[in-house]
């Protein structure tokens, strides 16, 4: 993946779909300390240019716990309104810059804010862009019951329900064994179709 700059939304895909992967892979997986937050965040493609405390970390989780929550949230307005709010809280009008040397694009935060703050930017922005290009359900918690993580639907039909291939087939089953009262109607090994009366 190419490096993008510390923004990374619109400077390499106006849809969000970076932004939007990496707030699904921390919420999903937190890193534990500031230099693992770092190493992440630079693997997706983000410039990490200021230094990175235990204060960014903390902040970070704490923002992706109010992000899941707006993931978690099925009403379309109430999402857009709990999403709306930390608009308000992190991103800034946008402006032209080429601040890396590396093209011009689009900044959605003020200069010089602390990372923690910078990846929330990212993170809500992109997302915004993700749920407006794609639609608003395009963002979610997996449906299967014992599953918590996240996911963002880029699929071309935009029926992801779950955050894996994996649990949609243990939801598929269960649904199954459900349906079937839990018995089992299928013969069993070496049964003969036909019988003889």
């Amino acid at each position: 993946m190419p490096r993008a700059c510390c923004n990374g939304i619109v400077h390499f895909n106006h849809y969000g779909r970076e932004p939007i992967a990496l707030g699904v892979d921390l919420a999903n997986d937190p890193p534990r300390d500031a230099p693992e937050l770092v190493r992440r965040c630079t693997s997706a493609g983000l410039v990490i240019d200021l230094p990175t405390s235990e204060d960014d970390l903390d902040h970070t989780l704490g923002f992706l716990d109010r992000w899941r929550a707006i993931a978690a949230q099925t009403d379309r307005g109430r999402r857009a309104d709990a999403l709306n709010v930390l608009l308000a809280e992190y991103a800034a009008a946008p402006r032209l810059t080429d601040h890396a040397g590396d093209g011009w694009h689009l900044h959605f935060r003020e200069d010089d804010v602390a990372v923690g703050r910078q990846i929330a930017a990212l993170i809500t922005v992109g997302t915004a862009l993700h749920l407006t290009q794609l639609g608003m359900d395009r963002w979610g918690v997996c449906a299967a019951g014992e599953c918590e993580r996240v996911f963002a639907d880029v699929s071309r039909g935009g029926r992801q329900r779950h955050c894996s291939p994996a649990c949609a087939n243990r939801e598929r089953v269960r649904r199954h064994r459900a349906g079937s009262g839990g018995v089992r109607t299928s013969r069993p090994v070496g049964a003969s179709a036909n019988r003889s009366t």
